[in-house]
């Protein structure tokens, strides 16, 4: 079913109700995105030359006014270039403002989440990897929570729903679902993905979180789930597909990550 008006617009909406029903319309979804919202995209990149400039073109087709913020945690295999280029060809679209923050050393991907937070603008702050595993296609099912006001923070799920998911480690998933587990000891939420990357929050959250953050490596997801658990800030969950990626392909978290994870679970479950 085609429609001539833009994607999640009024006039859009009205034209599917009118045809589908107002309970198929919410069945689905389908709902109206306030033509003001701003979507901050905050993209931590380090060393992801073979896939940022498709993850960029995927996020910049999704029909929300956005600005995507690329940060350059000092890669050495020409990512930083091509953000140049990415930047500058990214002039007179008004729909998408890509601008670019750069480390001038490797501090991990957590300093790069927050360099992206310190800049971001817009009335929705969502954090997106470099790599493909993670489909920016979802980006509405996952910012409808906070625009029908009922979460400040959305955390996008790979273990809920029936949303498809590349099979790959059975001990990374086992290590996911322990370090959630143990997260929402500490915190009393009832997560099923603490680790996950896509974290969609309200603007004013960031505001009052992310002064606080410290971690400057992976620990960075704890932390964030803890500091919001500690504001009581609304959280809802929504199921995400994923398409994970192997070592060979460039991925980068390991063992001692999840060491680290552990402790600043505990760190910031006593402390925060």
């Amino acid at each position: 079913m085609q429609s001539n008006h833009p994607p999640y617009s009024q006039a859009w909406y009205d034209s599917l109700e009118q045809t589908l029903g107002s309970t198929v319309c919410r069945q689905l979804g389908l709902y109206v995105i306030p033509p003001s919202t701003l979507l901050s995209v905050v993209i931590p990149i380090y060393n992801e030359v073979a896939t940022l400039q498709e993850i960029v073109e995927r996020v910049k087709e999704v029909p929300i006014a956005k600005e995507i913020i690329l940060v350059d945690d000092f890669s050495t295999d020409g990512s930083r270039a091509l953000i140049e280029q990415l930047v500058d060809d990214s002039t007179g679209d008004a729909g998408n403002i890509i601008s670019a923050e750069f480390h001038t050393r490797n501090r991990g991907k957590g300093a790069a989440v927050r360099s992206g937070f310190e800049v971001a603008t817009g009335d929705i702050v969502l954090i997106q990897d470099a790599d493909l595993e993670y489909d920016p296609t979802e980006y509405p099912r996952l910012i409808k929570p906070i625009i029908d006001g009922q979460a400040d923070v959305v955390y996008g799920s790979r273990f809920i729903g029936d949303q498809p998911h590349r099979v790959l480690y059975f001990f990374h998933y086992l290590a996911n679902r322990f370090l959630t587990m143990l997260s929402n000891l500490f915190t009393n939420l009832n997560l099923t993905d603490m680790e996950t990357c896509y974290k969609v929050f309200r603007r004013e959250v960031i505001e009052e979180i992310g002064p606080d953050l410290k971690q400057q490596r992976f620990g960075i997801e704890p932390e964030i789930t803890a500091r919001v658990a500690r504001e009581k800030f609304r959280v809802y969950e929504v199921a995400i597909s994923y398409s994970g990626r192997t070592y060979g392909e460039g991925k980068k978290i390991g063992w001692k990550d999840g060491f680290s994870a552990l402790w600043c679970i505990v760190r910031y479950g006593i402390f925060r």
